[in-house]
């Protein structure tokens, strides 16, 4: 079937991790398989450094792009570099099939496939951003260290069409829409944690190095992905919010 005269709906489509590694090249391993296989509505992932995020979440990208004609998938990062870089690793994947990236004629960072969906990457910047409606993807890179507002401006973005959400980050404290959404207890969310411990390319002897180096509870957000408190500071996280009352009367409006 060729791109652009295909009719498949999501569910109708091949299972993206084998997809992955016979039309793309990416041999993923096995936390990557089992991510783009399970898919999901709503999924946020705690992971650690340098477990290959960017580029399984660029295969998932380009998967639901090829099997979703005339689909918008935006990628939010916290920075335009970073969204560039996914851009390009999604530009790479698209070039192993046999098609040659494009941009979609207004935005920078962006590819348009033949069967018309596009891949957009967005600058990080909230006055920026607004404009996109229906979308059918939206990704979030290293979304603990993206800003609430960037957050809260692009969700309604997903509201006319129902959209998917997924966000991928190493933590960064006990702080942000990150950690809320990993804290939350309803079940909407698939969650999957993947430690340096799980990773096959980072050795162990590599870990006990950053270890002996790294002030301990850095070591243990980065790599251990937990969500600590690394910044210095005369209370930390757990007394602040144990010392709030919620029920208590605002004195300002």
């Amino acid at each position: 079937m060729k791109l652009g005269e295909d009719r498949l709906g999501e569910t109708e489509a091949p299972d993206a991790a084998v997809w992955a590694r016979e039309r793309l090249g990416f041999e993923a391993d096995e936390n990557q398989r089992e991510l783009l296989s399970a898919g999901g509505h709503r999924v946020i992932v705690n992971c650690t450094r340098q477990w290959g995020k960017s580029t399984v979440a660029a295969a998932k990208a380009v998967h639901h792009a090829f099997f979703r004609a005339g689909s918008t998938i935006l990628v939010l990062s916290p920075a335009g570099r970073q969204s560039g870089e996914f851009v390009r690793k999604a530009e790479d994947f698209v070039r192993a099939l046999g098609i040659e990236p494009k941009g979609d004629g207004n935005n920078d960072m962006s590819i348009e496939l033949p069967n018309r969906s596009r891949i957009i990457g967005l600058p990080g910047v909230e006055r920026t951003i607004r404009g996109f409606s229906a979308v059918s993807l939206m990704m979030i890179d290293e979304a603990s260290r993206v800003e609430d507002e960037l957050y809260y401006a692009v969700m309604p973005m997903l509201a006319v069409g129902n959209g998917d959400l997924w966000m991928m980050s190493t933590p960064r404290g006990k702080r942000g829409f990150f950690h809320r959404t990993w804290s939350e207890t309803s079940g909407r969310w698939k969650k999957m944690t993947v430690q340096a411990t799980d990773c096959p390319r980072i050795s162990p002897d590599f870990l006990e190095e950053q270890r002996e180096l790294m002030d301990e509870a850095f070591f243990r957000q980065e790599f251990l992905c937990e969500f600590v408190d690394v910044e210095h500071g005369l209370f930390d996280g757990d007394s602040l919010a144990a010392a709030v009352n919620p029920s208590a009367t605002r004195l300002w409006r």
